[in-house]
C-alpha cells in the first residue's frame, strides 16, 4: 500500500486536497474515527458485561486467560502483517474480534476500581484524545521527526513494564504510568497526521476500506493505552 499521499508537497505543509477542502479526506477519516469508536465501544460493553455477568471471574484463574489475553497479539499481528491479502470483510471481522477480546480481558478493571471512577477516566482520556488527535490532523508541523522517539519511547514503557512484573514497586508504576500518558499522546498526534498523509484519494473502496480499519486500531490502542495509564494513576480502587 502506498505510503505518501498524493500531493504532498514537503515537510511542514498540509496535504495540498486538505487545503482545498478534499471531502474525500473527511470521508476517510471519518471513516477511521467510526472503526475505532465502534471498537472502543464494542471493548467497553464486552468488559462490563465480562464483569457483571461474572464470565470473566470465571475464567480469570484458568488456561483459558491466557487465550484470550494473547489472543488479541494474534490479531494485531495478523491485521499488520496480512492486511494486504486479506479481503476488506476478514479485515473488519479481525478488527472486531480483537475488539471484543481485549474487552473481555480487562473486564477486570470494573472488579478493581469503581464505576464512577472508570467513568471519570473516560472522560479526561476522552478529552486528552480528541484535543490531540485534532492537533495532529490540523498541524502543518511535521510530527514525522517525532517517530523514532516515540518508538523508543513507548519500547521503555514495554521493557520497564514486564520489570515491574517482578519487582512490584508501586513508584515505578507510577513514573511508567506518567511515561506512559505522554508517549501515547504524542502517538495520538503522530499517528492521526500519519493516517492523514497516505490516504489516497482515487484509491478503491477495498483498499481504502482496509487502511481505515489499520488507521483505527493504531487510533484505538492509543487511546485504550491513554485510558489505561490514566485509570492507574487517577482511579480509585475499590475496598
Amino acid at each position: 500500500m502506498a505510503n505518501d499521499f498524493a500531493g504532498h508537497s514537503g515537510p511542514g505543509d498540509l496535504p495540498r486536497g486538505w487545503e482545498e477542502g478534499d471531502s474525500g479526506l473527511r470521508r476517510y477519516m471519518l471513516r477511521v474515527y467510526n472503526y475505532m469508536a465502534g471498537g472502543l465501544m464494542l471493548t467497553g460493553v464486552v468488559a462490563y458485561d465480562g464483569a457483571v455477568s461474572g464470565v470473566y471471574a470465571s475464567i480469570a484463574t484458568t488456561p483459558l486467560f491466557w487465550i484470550v489475553l494473547l489472543a488479541p497479539l494474534v490479531l494485531v499481528v495478523l491485521l499488520s502483517w496480512r492486511i494486504e491479502r486479506m479481503s476488506a470483510a476478514a479485515a473488519q471481522l479481525c478488527f472486531w474480534a480483537y475488539a471484543a477480546l481485549v474487552g473481555l480481558s480487562l473486564s477486570g478493571i470494573f472488579l478493581v476500581y469503581t464505576g464512577e471512577s472508570i467513568a471519570r477516566v473516560f472522560v479526561i482520556s476522552a478529552g486528552t484524545y480528541g484535543a490531540t488527535s485534532i492537533y495532529g490532523y490540523t498541524t502543518r508541523a511535521d510530527l514525522s521527526h517525532f517517530g523514532s522517539f516515540l518508538f523508543m519511547g513507548l519500547l521503555g514503557i514495554v521493557i520497564a513494564g514486564l520489570m515491574n512484573l517482578f519487582l512490584a514497586a508501586t513508584a515505578f508504576q507510577f513514573a511508567v504510568s506518567v511515561i506512559g500518558v505522554l508517549v501515547f499522546t504524542g502517538l495520538t498526534a503522530y499517528d492521526t497526521q500519519r493516517i492523514r498523509d497516505i490516504h489516497i484519494a482515487d484509491e478503491e473502496d477495498a483498499v481504502a476500506g482496509k487502511k481505515a480499519i489499520i488507521g483505527a486500531l493504531a487510533l484505538y490502542l492509543d487511546f485504550l493505552n491513554i485510558f489505561l495509564m490514566l485509570l492507574r494513576l487517577l482511579g480509585h480502587r475499590r475496598r
